[in-house]
């Protein structure tokens, strides 16, 4: 009975901001989903790439030496991160 009764109550209004952080969230998941759509080997080398650096900076932390291994450094990854630090070297 207690549930008919929430529905004859006027519900409360949502304040404008409210919605507009909500609108804001579902156009960034909108964005999101189409870019994982639409380029799904880029973001898979991305991932490699995340993968071996969180590795690598997780040894760094914990002070462990060692090389890596042959199959991390695919040549998939490459476009993707050399560019990039190339070109803020270069600009430096």
């Amino acid at each position: 009975m207690n549930t008919l009764h929430r529905f004859l109550t006027p519900s409360p209004a949502v304040p404008a901001a409210s919605v507009w952080y909500l609108s804001d969230l579902g156009e960034a998941k909108g964005t999101q989903e189409l870019g994982t759509r639409q380029s799904p080997q880029r973001l898979k080398a991305l991932r490699e790439h995340a993968l071996i650096e969180s590795a690598v900076s997780s040894n760094r932390i914990e002070g462990t030496k060692g090389t890596a291994p042959a199959s991390a450094l695919s040549s998939s990854a490459e476009p993707f991160c050399g560019s990039a630090t190339r070109r803020r070297s270069e600009a430096t």
